[in-house]
């Protein structure tokens, strides 16, 4: 049992100014403000100085980072990438893979699988191959596919708890109704779809809209689109990239308008290059390039090709935007891990996993812990 003192506790309602925090082995035990008293455990607290506490942050969208890639069949690079974002303050996560061969898929599956036994990841995402060419973003169209019945039950292993389709392709709707039958999260995205088309996919019974805006015929008007209905439609837990490239901040203030806290979810969607040097990069078979944090391809239509961006500077970004405290804990850590059932995370409550990240003054990442330890 310690017991620590801070400058400030972010719970799912407040924030407690002058505050203390208990750890009891992996699990939050007590909180609250010293001016109320703090527990006599017989220790002396260890003061952490004047920092925000916020819970461990939850993303559910990313490929790489710290020059390594989650599309691998070598876990100890796949360890790497977590260790990379936990770092940044990220204690749950699903690893995101990019359209590849069936085949391949699989063994990228496999080896993550590992990782979810160990309790490293919270599950895989198969971002394609069963994508839109119109919107294939940084996806290789040869590798996009229908989903075909027999292709989706061959990709959905034990360790995926995700996946993104396009609902307007041939068997859309069936491979979604497939997809939550084998309990599994259909996301829809990369997508040319219809608003009408859009709604029939979540009628079908997918719950996430894949990064909000980004690979997605884009709003209009009179075309409202998958933007529309996903902006529209309570049933969608709505990605957003919250790294000012992807989004203009104001496009992402629309969003917060339109559907609030409790249904964005702030991602990544990070590549390899994340906390790496400007340069030449690999996502998936195709070639990146990175300027000035900026990720796209290096052929063709020169498309954003995921991201730079660690969930600490997405967290900040929203805070410094005018969102508060609570909510940015909310859209980085409770609404995903609540969409997805991870209730002994994402936020700072009694008797849940002691996942906590401290943040300076400007919200910079201080130090991180995951299940009661410290990460080096």
């Amino acid at each position: 049992m310690t017991t620590y003192r801070v400058g400030r506790v972010v719970t799912p309602d407040d924030v407690l100014e002058n505050a203390w925090i208990q750890v009891v082995d992996e699990d939050i035990h007590a909180f609250g403000r010293r001016s109320e008293g703090m527990p006599a455990d017989g220790k002396r607290p260890e003061d952490l100085g004047d920092v925000t506490v916020v819970p461990g942050f939850v993303d559910i969208h990313t490929h790489g980072g710290g020059g390594s890639s989650y599309s691998t069949t070598d876990p100890e690079e796949a360890r790497k990438v977590a260790a990379f974002h936990g770092k940044h303050g990220t204690t749950t996560t699903l690893a995101s893979l990019v359209s590849a061969p069936l085949d391949v898929i699989v063994s990228q599956t496999a080896c993550l699988a590992d990782l979810v036994a160990d309790g490293v990841i919270a599950g895989v995402h198969l971002e394609g191959p069963f994508l839109s060419k119109a919107r294939c973003g940084a996806h290789d169209p040869a590798l996009l596919r229908p989903p075909l019945k027999d292709d989706v039950a061959m990709v959905l292993g034990d360790a995926v708890r995700m996946v993104t389709i396009a609902p307007e392709l041939e068997n859309g709707l069936e491979a979604i109704r497939q997809i939550g039958d084998a309990g599994k999260v259909a996301a829809l995205g990369h997508t040319d779809a219809t608003y009408e088309q859009m709604v029939a996919g979540v009628d079908a019974g997918a719950t996430v809209a894949t990064h909000l805006f980004n690979g997605m015929r884009p709003f209009h008007h009179r075309d409202p689109g998958p933007v529309g209905a996903a902006l529209n439609d309570q049933r969608l837990l709505l990605e957003v990239i919250n790294d000012g490239m992807h989004l203009d901040p104001q496009v992402v203030r629309v969003a917060l308008a339109a559907a609030g806290v409790n249904r964005i979810a702030l991602i990544t969607d990070a590549m390899a290059a994340a906390g790496m040097p400007d340069g030449r990069y690999q996502l998936g078979d195709l070639a990146v390039d990175v300027t000035n944090g900026l990720v796209t391809l290096a052929e063709g239509t020169h498309s954003i090709a995921g991201s730079t961006l660690t969930m600490d500077v997405a967290y900040r970004n929203a805070v410094t935007a005018g969102v508060s405290l609570v909510d940015a804990s909310r859209m980085a850590s409770t609404t995903p891990a609540q969409h997805f059932g991870w209730y002994h995370v994402g936020s700072i409550e009694t008797g849940k996993r002691a996942d906590l990240v401290l943040l300076d003054d400007e919200y910079a990442v201080q130090k991180v812990m995951r299940a009661g330890s410290w990460l080096d």
